[in-house]
């Protein structure tokens, strides 16, 4: 089973922190968990920036990196393929 995983900046100044904000289950099929992990990487809404005005969408080895540019500064998140794995005997 393949999962797509988003990963983002929480909190503010010293505190801030990566966070995984999002799962969702993308079936046994890696080329359809890779379809909805990029469908994701476009239409997300990160906590920071609020109301993006640009994204970069930038494919990595499993998933994207989006960089997220707001009013006056830019963030960037994760949106990355895993595959449930089972435990060795």
């Amino acid at each position: 089973m393949w999962w797509v995983v988003v990963e983002e900046q929480r909190g503010g100044g010293d505190a801030r922190a990566w966070n995984v904000t999002k799962t969702k289950p993308a079936g046994g099929d890696r080329e359809h968990a890779d379809e909805v992990a990029r469908r994701l990487a476009f239409s997300h809404e990160p906590v920071h920036p609020s109301g993006v005005k640009e994204r970069k969408v930038l494919r990595v080895a499993d998933g994207y990196l989006v960089i997220a540019t707001g009013r006056t500064q830019t963030f960037h998140f994760r949106v990355t393929l895993g595959e449930t794995v089972a435990e060795p005997e």
